[in-house]
């Protein structure tokens, strides 16, 4: 944006009380000072934009009725210490972690943190909580994308609320979560869909592109194979959460009986073999019907007892025809 263009917002915002309009002629005239290498103006620029109060896109997110229908604003209770990760997945997070709380650093070299995370893996093992504890360690808003609000039925509109949610996202500092990505992301070359599709995709995409690092965009899906191959070159970090093998599940069962305060009264081993395939959703249900049962059984309740019974009940249940 030219500068006269910069000042003559400026002056507007000003006029007007537009805090918004205000916050992007800051924020490009930040990226336009860095551009010159001016890192000092830049970050006294930066330090007094995210000083005021009245300014601060950490505050408390106001979606009016068009956004709320496209956005769920949800407060982070995770933390990554909460979920059981593999190793390299751990250790990336805590990588994208350091960069956003470091960015100031990165900046001083003309380097951004990496904003733009891809998860995949089959459902119901942990990423949407991943997203959610993400956002919690970085402080940010975590903002999750409404597909029955934003996909629309005639001509233009997805393209036309896509845009609207990222000019939004664009002035806070927030993760942007799309669960079930492939829902949007999908391969452009499916001889199925029609051209409003494709729009769609190529529209999602430089939207993408176009956001500021500030904005952590995370996607999720089940189905990697559906998704359009420029959308993993638009993602800087690839995560994969498989199912829990042995060592995982008898890591979330002794996290369990720290929660339940007893033994389960059987060997964690001989649950770990009953429990092997099942997603960590799956372990989760398991757990929640222990707990209820034996609360609902004292106080007579028998920890073993309760866990056969719910074992063979939730045994049962995968086993049906629709249960996995």
């Amino acid at each position: 944006m030219a500068r006269s263009d910069l000042i003559l917002n400026l002056v507007k915002a000003g006029s007007r009380g537009d805090h918004l309009l205000f916050r992007k002629a800051v924020e490009a005239m930040i990226v336009e000072e860095r551009a010159k290498q001016h890192h000092l103006l830049a970050k006294k620029l930066d330090e007094e934009l995210h000083s005021n109060s009245n300014l601060n896109s950490n505050g408390p997110v106001v979606l009016g009725d068009k956004l709320a229908n496209l956005l769920l604003d949800v407060t982070p209770h995770l933390t990554l210490d909460d979920l059981i990760l593999p190793p390299s997945v751990e250790t990336t997070c805590h990588e994208i972690i350091e960069e956003h709380n470091r960015a100031d650093l990165l900046r001083s070299y003309n380097l951004e943190p990496r904003n733009r995370i891809l998860l995949q893996g089959p459902p119901g093992n942990g990423k949407t909580s991943l997203a959610e504890a993400l956002a919690s360690a970085l402080m940010a808003t975590f903002l999750v994308i409404r597909y029955e609000g934003v996909i629309g039925t005639y001509l233009g509109e997805t393209a036309v609320r896509l845009k609207r949610v990222f000019e939004f996202a664009s002035t806070r500092r927030c993760v942007l979560f799309f669960d079930e990505f492939d829902t949007l992301g999908k391969e452009r070359g499916d001889v199925h869909d029609t051209g409003e599709i494709k729009r769609v995709v190529s529209s999602l995409l430089l939207q993408i592109d176009a956001l500021p690092s500030h904005v952590i965009v995370i996607t999720a899906t089940n189905h990697a194979e559906l998704l359009d191959r420029a959308v993993w070159r638009r993602f800087q970090v690839h995560m994969t959460l498989p199912k829990p093998g042995r060592e995982e599940v008898l890591a979330w069962l002794s996290r369990f009986e720290e929660r339940f305060g007893q033994s389960l009264g059987l060997s964690s081993h001989m649950l770990a073999d009953k429990l092997k395939g099942a997603s960590y959703a799956d372990i989760e249900i398991l757990a929640d019907a222990i707990q209820r049962r034996y609360v609902l059984s004292l106080p007579d309740a028998k920890p073993e007892t309760v866990v056969r019974n719910c074992l063979e009940q939730w045994q049962t249940r995968r086993l049906a025809p629709n249960g996995d």
